[in-house]
Order: structure tokens, then sequence, then C-alpha cells
């Protein structure tokens, strides 16, 4: 082995050799880079080889790499790039090789030799890698994209690109991605070679050496992927994407139109249909030119428009009341809404339209949960509060068990001032499942603390533990803690400490607390924080190897602390922790006794 890596570090000597030679480094660098280099032959070179070790080799030469760049740039040398740079490039796909044929699986080490290769430019070399690359990982879809992409984009290869996106398709039939990009990459292969003929003619150079097929250059190829993608991949969302694809390219009118021919033949009843042909209504130019039109003129052009698109979307809630149908019209009243206007008139049309909309999918019933936050914060923003009201407590009783739903209703009655606050709170508790309660009784006691006497919020605290998960019980202890130093001092969080202290599950932070509370009194006492850290220690002993150093921190620098009970402490740690929690110990340990912790 040793003979190996001497070989290795001598096969380094020419590079090294001009690096001095040409004043990029020192002797002195040199050397270091020989001393670095070699300990790191030696790790790569053992019988147990760990990734680790590889990945850090790989970076150290990347790093040298930018460093000779750096030292190039600053005494501006650009010569002997071949017995330099590409030297150490050659080692680092040699070490990229070696690591991926051990750890083959390690999708995150394939990609780092990728961009490695993107970055140098190596073209032959990361063909290659990407061909084994997906020799090895042939279930991953984006892989094949990437390759494809690379061999359109970077290498000007469609024939390649073509190839490896049918190969592809073979082990992923029904991947519309895979086909969406594909469909993408034929359109783009058409528009090139549309203007390479162009410049060809401009040129007036005879094309007769040249063979652009007319069926080509109109995109008969995407359009047979097209037909092959639609008998796999059902759905109108597929569809609409290809559709998408394709009004990016101005050759593609007559695709355009057969794609929404089969999508309106197919799909009449696909909400996503509806809202497409909705939202083209604002795409279609009504008038000849908008170039010149006045501020005033461009409004009213937009306010027909918007009527457009809302006529389609009168004619789809009409044919399809679905949620999602209401949904899609909602979304796009919305984004109007939103959109900046100088014309106060249109700005008043669209919330006129918006507020109708809301109502009337809330009157039958089919608008969807997530939009009520959105209604009650206009209505709120409009100051139309009576109606707000009536809303939320509609959608409270639309939506009971929906822990989201009151939160909102019950946000807006503390937002009013509303004394119908608690009887809310004590029916939303009653209708909601356990599991999703924890928001609404943390805004209940939250809203007590200053609405209520000490003694109902206590009340709503206590039975807050019995109503909630285990899990969630845990935080309101932290805050039932918090309240009782807050209102009533140390004697009162002290008596709540007590009170709760065998009421599992508990939080580490629940006992943080409680020490910082009685480090916090001026007559701290070095018992109690023992008796705290202690009880912490039984829940928290076998996992928290941070706790175990806060205790000993706390020996070695509390006034009434006891050093000598460090090595106990010590010795307690080392049996109760576990793993790698040991060695975090062991070594954050070191770092206390000697002062930098």
């Amino acid at each position: 082995m040793a003979e190996r890596i001497e070989q290795r570090i001598e096969d380094r000597i020419p590079e090294l050799e001009q690096l001095e030679r040409v004043g990029l480094f020192t002797r002195k660098e040199i050397r270091a880079v020989i001393k670095k280099s070699s300990a790191l032959e030696y790790k790569i070179q053992r019988r147990a080889l760990h990734k680790e070790d590889f990945i850090s080799y790989i970076q150290y030469e990347i790093n040298l790499l930018e460093l000779i760049k750096k030292r190039r740039s600053r005494i501006g040398y650009s010569f002997k790039k071949d017995e330099i740079e590409y030297s150490i490039v050659q080692r680092i796909h040699n070490l990229f090789k070696r690591a991926t044929a051990k750890w083959k699986d390690d999708l995150q080490l394939w990609l780092s030799h990728v961009a490695f290769c993107k970055k140098w430019n190596k073209k032959i070399q990361l063909s290659k890698v990407f061909s084994m690359m997906l020799a090895l990982h042939p279930n991953k879809p984006a892989l094949w994209i990437m390759a494809a992409k690379w061999e359109m984009e970077a290498r000007l290869s469609s024939e390649s690109a073509r190839q490896l996106f049918l190969r592809a398709l073979r082990f992923h039939p029904e991947c519309p991605k895979l086909y969406q990009e594909y469909f993408r990459m034929e359109l783009m292969h058409a528009e090139k070679q549309r203007k390479e003929k162009k410049e060809f003619e401009q040129a007036k150079m005879d094309l007769g050496e040249f063979n652009y097929s007319e069926e080509v250059l109109n995109g008969e190829m995407a359009r047979i992927v097209y037909k092959n993608a639609i008998q796999k991949i059902k759905g109108a969302e597929f569809l609409l994407s290809l559709l998408s694809v394709a009004k990016l390219f101005d050759f593609t009118v007559d695709l355009q139109k057969e794609i929404l021919e089969n999508l309106q033949a197919q799909y009449t009843n696909d909400p996503l249909v509806w809202d497409y042909m909705a939202r083209r209504e604002l795409e279609i130019e009504s008038l000849p030119s908008s170039e010149h039109m006045s501020k005033q003129s461009k409004a009213l052009e937009m306010v027909r428009k918007e009527e457009r698109c809302c006529t389609v979307y009168e004619e789809a809630v009409t044919s399809l009341p679905s949620e999602d149908m209401w949904k899609c019209y909602i979304i796009f009243c919305v984004e109007r809404f939103k959109r900046k206007t100088n014309s106060e008139e249109l700005r008043q049309k669209r919330l006129e339209r918006l507020l109708s909309i809301y109502s009337r999918a809330h009157e039958l019933h089919l608008l969807p949960s997530s939009f009520y936050k959105q209604w009650l914060q206009l209505l709120m923003e409009l100051d139309l509060q009576q109606q707000a009201e009536e809303v939320a407590t509609a959608a409270t009783t639309q939506f009971s068990h929906l822990a989201e739903m009151w939160e909102v209703r019950l946000q807006l009655l503390l937002k009013l001032n509303s004394d119908g606050v608690a009887p809310c709170f004590q029916e939303a508790i009653k209708v909601v499942n356990a599991k999703d309660s924890l928001p609404l009784w943390i805004l209940w006691v939250e809203w007590s603390e200053s609405a209520n006497s000490k003694a109902e919020t206590e009340a709503i605290y206590q039975k807050s533990f019995l109503a909630t998960l285990p899990a969630d019980s845990v935080s309101m202890k932290e805050k039932y803690l918090e309240w009782a130093y807050r209102t009533g001092g140390y004697k009162k969080a002290k008596k709540v400490f007590r009170s709760l202290h065998e009421s599992r599950p508990f939080s580490l932070e629940f006992f943080k607390k409680m020490i910082q509370i009685e480090k916090e009194q001026e007559s701290g006492k070095m018992f109690n924080i023992r008796e705290y850290y202690e009880r912490a220690l039984r829940e928290f002993g076998s996992t928290e190897p941070d706790l175990w150093l806060d205790y000993i921190r706390e020996e070695l620098n509390h006034p009434e602390g006891k050093p000598e009970n460090c090595g106990n402490i010590h010795w307690r740690a080392m049996k109760a922790l576990q793993g790698e929690q040991v060695d975090t110990f062991i070594s954050k340990y070191t770092l206390l006794q000697i002062g930098h912790l």
C-alpha cells in the first residue's frame, strides 16, 4: 500500500514543480500540499473504506483548483493549464469514479460528479458518467430528463436526447413529466431547424445538402409524442401541461388547436378545463391595438375581458356545480381583485364580484373551508362586522369538526370584543376532536389571562390537561408554569411545579423553565436546583448530553455548588447515555474542562 501511495505522490510532482516554477505556490506551500495529499491518500487506500474520506479528498482537490484560479487571477498568469489544472481535474474524476463504484446507490455522489464535469466542461467524461448513472439508476425519471436536456442544450444533439427519452419511456411508460419534457425537446428541435433554415435563406445559400423536412419543421415529431402520450396518460391536467408547452412556440397553432379540441371533447366535466377556457378570454384582444389607448380605455377593455371570463365561469358553475369548480372561480376573482389598478371603477367591480361569489358559493354549501378565512378578512377590512360574525357562525356550523374554523371564528370574536367568546370556546371544545384541539386551548387560556380571574384561568389550564392528548398537554404545562410565575411569583410557580412533577409526559423545556425561575431568585438555593435537575434527568438523562453538562456547569459555577460532585455526575452520564450521545458528551465535557465551552 505504501508503494502505491508513494507512486501517486510522485505522479503529482510535475504539476507541483510547475506551480512553484510559475510563482503560483511557494516551496513551503508545496510541502504542505504533499503532506496533506499523503494523509488523504492513506485514508482512501485502507481496507475499510469510508465515504467521508473520499469526499474530503475530492473537496480538498476542488479547493486547490479554486486557490490556483484565484492566484492566476491575482498575478495575471494564464499558461501551463494542461500541466497543472487538467491533471488535478483528472485525479478528481478518478476519485469520483472509485467512490461511485464503491457506493453505487449514493445518488448525491453521482450528481456531484455531474456538477463537477459541467463546471469544467468535460463533455466526453460527463457522457460516460450519465451512461453509468442511468445504468444503475434507471428508476429515476429526473435523471433521464437531466441527461437528455444536457445532450440537447450542451452538446446540441437532438438525436441523442431523443434516444435517451425513448429509453426512459421503456422504463417509465406512464410518467407525465417524461412525456412533457420529450414533447418540449421535439418542439425545441423544430424551432432550431426553422431558425437555421431561415438564416440560410437570408444568406441565399443553397439548401440542397441540408435536409429540412417540412413535417419536422411544423412540429410533426412533437405531434407524434403527443399522440402516444395521451394513449398512456389520461387527465386534463396532463393535456393542459402539454398545451402550456406548445404555447411557447409560435409555429404550433394547429397543434394547440388539436390539444384544445381534445380537452373540450374528452374532459368537459373537468374544472381545470373550464378554468383554462375562462382564463383564455384574458388573452384575446377585442380591440386592434392597445399601445396608444388611454388609461380609461385600457380599464374598460380589462372590464370587458374579465366579464367574458366570468361568463364562462358562470356557465361552468351551472353545468358543473362542484366545490372544485367554485374554487377555481373564487381563485380567479381573488387574483383579479389583488391586481393593482388606478381605476377605481375597475377595483369596485372586482370587489363586488368577489363578495358576490363568496356569498353564492357559501349559500350552496360549496365554498371550501380554506376560503372562509380570506372572506372574513375581507369583510373585516371593509368594516362589515355583523356580516363577518354571521359568516363565521355559519362556517363553524357547516365545518363543526374543523379546529381551524373555530379558531378563525374565535379570533374574529376577540377582535370584535364580543360577549360570546366564552360560550363559543366551550362549544368548540365539545365538538372538536381532542387531537386537533391544542390551538383552541392555547387561544382560550391566552384570552382568559386578560379577561378572567386567576381562579377561572387556572381552572381552564386544569381542564386542558385532561382534555388534550398527552403529547399536547406538554405545551399546556409549560404555559401553565409560565403563567403561574408571571401572576403569582416564585411560590405559585413552585406550587404548580410540585403539583405537576409526576403528571407525565413532560418536555425538557418544562424543567429548564423551573430551573431558570429558581436561579432568578435572590436566594436561589442549589438544593432546589439539584432537585429539578435530578427530576429532569429521570425523564431525559438517556438522550440529552447537554442536560448533564448543564448540571455539571451549575455545580462548578453556583455559589452553593459542589465541584466534587462533578465526577459522580460524569460517571452517571456515561452509564445513562448511549451510542453517539456518549461521544457528544465526551467531546463537550473535554471542551468544558479546558474552558472552551
